[in-house]
């Protein structure tokens, strides 16, 4: 052996016994503080944000102020290569149970449901009971477990309820989204936005804003839990779920006020000043080009009261990320002022990439929401991002949510405290992740283990995905090896990834419907397409893919699905169904119908 092969393998080595060092001490200390009646186990807490983009946070690449994320990310350790579904359901149901989306009953979002996939136990958008979430299983080994804000995982049966799911204490919003200021439904699939408190459904109080609530709740729960267990000082699991910046995109005023005018030169200028932060922290390779998205219309083809209007639609967008991370940062000095924050880990991620998607006026409008300028992303007011700054919200990446690009699929992952390597705190690692990998983690960090195939007498899906701990502790690069793949399917949009490569399908609008081979390690972007320049490769994953399918029941869409609209035309068959006894709302609902379905169909098909 080389002098250089063997200090690298001497290296690994010394790694390896560091890390089982590290994991002897715990265990012993552990057993020493038993004695005295505290449990030494670290408390974990898992921050979700809803629909961020890959470069929406100043660690990440943005101009957006979320100073107590980057200062976890300066405390722990960042990744670069982080991979949710483009979906809510599927991601939150993954990150959970450690299982497929599919095998958890949650192939897709119920909203966006077709009458066929309705049919099969893997497409119910509610999660199966034959998983069992990491809350039960953290509950099991004694820890006391708690969980604010969306759910989305099911509601009709209260079985499907986070009460019901290993969560101990809960305060929950079940559906897709919600508006933030009052209980409005955001669609029609809803009469209007519920709320449950350890499953009785509650009133949401005077002053509400959601991310204010979610945390207000949190620190709630968690206080709780330090008052019962003053004698035995019991760890915590706290899932953090914010609505933040799901649709409606809306923000308190002095939040919003902050960044007006700070986005009059546009998307293509936002894009690219993002591509130049992310390559210039290190995240993605200097050489690495960038995809333009040919739904990004040219800005300055705009009238300039259109310019201002988009300029305050994403300063909305940023408040709302600002926001949120202004409530993150109570919830930490919550943590520190109660002598809690040293032992705790937190995990911050995303459940898919930025949302780009237009919502018709008349959709909006129907349920009692304005667009107006003054008062946009205040109460009563639905914004969106749009196309254009949707896009750049992904930077330097391509697509977004629904679709199975980078841009869609790519987030950011932020693992912060004690159980962080020193040598890693502040640094980015670059191996491949999977919203999967979550699970394992979670429970490894907790010193507990999924039980396989079987729980309390009955069998369930096994944990598929992998534990980055050693990743995070700092005794290995990599827990993926090149024969390793990371596969999803939602909606007829699908990719797998193995290796540097990755192949994609995406339906609908811009998309071909067809598959593309992409270099993703030097190639992020997926902006040269390689199927025919590596056509073994591309055979490779293709034929990697159908076995994935086949193992996880994927039900193919018909021809003309589309995400977006199915939601549309589900949307308007609940309110419908909701306006049946009503002549004039039949009568409204069929008008809202032609003009919102019909023009958005064709503009897809001739795309």
């Amino acid at each position: 052996m080389d002098i250089k092969n063997f200090s690298t393998a001497a290296a690994r080595r010394m790694k390896t016994i560091s890390s089982l060092l590290l994991v002897t001490f715990i265990n012993f200390a552990n057993h020493a503080l038993a004695e005295t009646n505290i449990d030494g186990r670290p408390n974990i807490v898992v921050i979700l944000a809803d629909d961020l983009g890959y470069s929406d946070i100043g660690s990440y690449g943005s101009e957006i102020s979320t100073p107590n994320l980057d200062q976890l990310a300066q405390n722990g350790l960042r990744f670069s290569n982080f991979h949710a579904t483009a979906s809510c359901a599927p991601t939150r149901a993954m990150l959970l149970t450690g299982v497929d989306s599919h095998r958890t009953g949650v192939a897709n979002i119920k909203e966006a449901l077709t009458p066929e996939q309705a049919h099969s136990s893997f497409y119910r958008g509610s999660l199966n009971h034959n998983v069992v979430t990491v809350a039960t299983l953290l509950r099991d080994a004694g820890y006391n477990t708690a969980m604010a804000g969306k759910w989305h995982l099911g509601y009709a049966d209260k079985s499907l309820l986070p009460i019901n799911r290993g969560f101990e204490q809960t305060v929950t919003m079940p559906f897709s989204g919600g508006d933030n200021w009052t209980q409005q439904s955001y669609i029609p699939h809803y009469e209007k936005t519920l709320w449950f408190e350890n499953g009785k459904e509650i009133t949401i109080p005077e002053g509400f804003y959601s991310s204010k609530f979610i945390v207000d709740k949190t620190i709630e729960q968690l206080q709780s839990n330090l008052q019962a267990n003053q004698n035995i000082r019991k760890p915590f699991f706290s899932y953090v779920s914010f609505q933040a910046v799901h649709i409606p995109i809306q923000a308190p005023k002095a939040f919003t006020e902050k960044y007006i005018g700070s986005y009059k030169d546009g998307w293509h200028v936002l894009r690219k000043n993002r591509q130049k932060a992310v390559k210039d922290l290190g995240l993605l390779p200097a050489s690495a080009p960038m995809k333009r998205m040919p739904s990004t219309t040219n800005w300055s083809a705009l009238s300039e009261e259109e310019k201002r209007y988009n300029d305050k639609r994403m300063a909305v967008y940023a408040g709302m990320v600002d926001a949120m991370d202004h409530h993150i940062g109570r919830l930490i000095r919550y943590l520190k002022d109660s002598d809690q924050y040293n032992n705790t880990i937190i995990i911050f991620t995303s459940d898919n990439g930025s949302s780009a998607g237009e919502v018709p006026a008349l959709w909006f409008k129907m349920l009692g929401y304005n667009n107006d300028y003054e008062t946009l992303g205040e109460r009563y007011s639905y914004n969106t991002l749009g196309l254009g700054f949707g896009s750049a919200a992904a930077s330097p990446l391509g697509h977004y949510k629904f679709y199975s690009g980078e841009g869609g699929m790519r987030v950011p992952l932020i693992v912060s405290g004690a159980a962080v390597a020193h040598s890693h705190r502040g640094n980015i690692s670059h191996s491949k992740a999977f919203v999967k990998d979550l699970a394992p983690t979670i429970l490894s960090l907790a010193g507990t283990q999924h039980p396989g195939t079987q729980y309390q007498g009955r069998t369930i899906e096994a944990n598929t995905g992998k534990n980055l701990l050693p990743i995070i502790t700092a005794s290995t690069d990599s827990v993926y090896t090149d024969e390793d793949i990371i596969a999803y399917e939602i909606g007829g949009n699908a990719a797998l990834i193995k290796g540097d490569y990755k192949i994609m399908l995406n339906r609908g609008g811009i998309n071909d419907g067809r598959w593309h081979l992409y270099n993703i390690t030097q190639d992020p972007g997926e902006t040269e397409q390689l199927e025919t320049i590596e056509p073994a490769i591309f055979s490779e994953l293709l034929s990697e893919y159908e076995t994935y399918a086949r193992e996880n029941g994927v039900i193919p869409t018909p021809p003309n699905y589309h995400q977006p609209i199915q939601i549309l035309k589900n949307g308007l068959k609940a309110r419908l169904v909701n306006s049946v006894n009503t002549p004039i709302g039949i009568f409204i609902v069929l008008i809202i119908a032609v003009i919102v379905i019909v023009p958005i169909a064709r503009k897809a098909i001739s795309k």
